[in-house]
């Protein structure tokens, strides 16, 4: 499924080196939706559309977005390329597109140089979900709104947790 389309000025900017990459970031965009994030998701390859990558980043910081998240497999180049053309925080998630299974993307990801980060997280769909919940704990810094949202979120997280072991206790008595 591809992302909906976002009403509002993005402050997001989702970025992926291919469109078969679009259903592992879903959760990615699930997550900014229901926290009320604006996000825009765009296709653009390091390798292939370099050009391209390098005028998006530069469009998404001259309107406003304040994370970037960038997602890609194998080499995965894209978030480094993202992050050494910005400033503004950069998450990678590491895709396994290749047979080592995401472990090539991780370590791509994850061993930037010295003075160009990336914060990166697990390799694909809990990867793609952390990245959003990690841009949302970023934007909330300087949103008490977003900061109370993330709050309650991981309130009700708890107390899922706490119902299920009640569950499944309830369960085994029977």
């Amino acid at each position: 499924m591809i992302p909906r389309a976002r009403p509002a000025k993005p402050i997001v900017a989702i970025l992926v080196g291919s469109d078969s990459d679009l259903p592992i970031i879903e959760d990615t965009t699930n997550t900014l939706d229901e926290f009320g994030i604006p996000y825009e998701v765009t296709v653009s390859s390091a390798h292939r559309t370099p050009d391209r990558t390098f005028e998006l980043v530069r469009k998404y910081e001259n309107d406003g977005v304040r994370v970037f998240i960038a997602g890609a497999g194998g080499a995965a180049h894209l978030p480094g390329v993202v992050a050494a053309l910005t400033r503004r925080p950069v998450i990678g998630i590491p895709f396994a597109a290749t047979p080592l299974a995401g472990f090539d993307a991780l370590l791509a990801i994850v061993q930037m140089p010295p003075g160009i980060p990336v914060g990166t997280v697990g390799v694909g769909k809990f990867g793609a979900k952390n990245s959003a919940l990690l841009a949302i704990a970023i934007l909330a810094l300087g949103d008490e709104r977003l900061d109370r949202k993330l709050a309650d979120f991981r309130t009700k997280m708890a107390a899922t947790v706490v119902e299920k072991d009640e569950r499944q206790k309830a369960a085994r008595k029977r």
